[in-house]
């Protein structure tokens, strides 16, 4: 898997063996953003055109394009990890909040720069 951007978009690249191409499709929004290319040239391009038609699309509606997501979200974890997590931003100073945020943006910059 490899992964491309072009703005505030971040696109999941594969191949498609079927047809012989390769298949990106926008990963950080909830609208579903696809294109296709033979070559990084193509793809490039391609994402962009696809991002902009999905844009013009909204403003043709007069609809807002979905934002990437709301900013909030659950997580159930046991009561120990809860505790142990709890106990780690109390050390660190901060709030439970603060340092999950903190953790999670790390942990994403980790893994989309690979």
């Amino acid at each position: 898997m490899t992964l491309m951007r072009h703005g505030d978009y971040v696109a999941r690249v594969t191949y498609d063996e079927e047809i012989d191409s390769f298949f990106g499709e926008v990963i950080n929004t909830s609208d579903v953003i696809t294109f296709y290319g033979r070559s990084v040239e193509d793809l490039k391009r391609e994402m962009a055109t696809s991002i902009e038609v999905h844009l013009e699309a909204c403003r043709a509606k007069g609809v807002e394009p979905s934002r990437p997501y709301s900013g909030k979200f659950n997580v159930r974890l046991s009561p120990a990890e809860h505790a142990r997590i709890a106990g780690a931003a109390a050390v660190a100073g901060k709030s439970m909040n603060a340092w999950i945020a903190e953790a999670l943006a790390e942990a994403a910059e980790r893994t989309l720069a690979e």
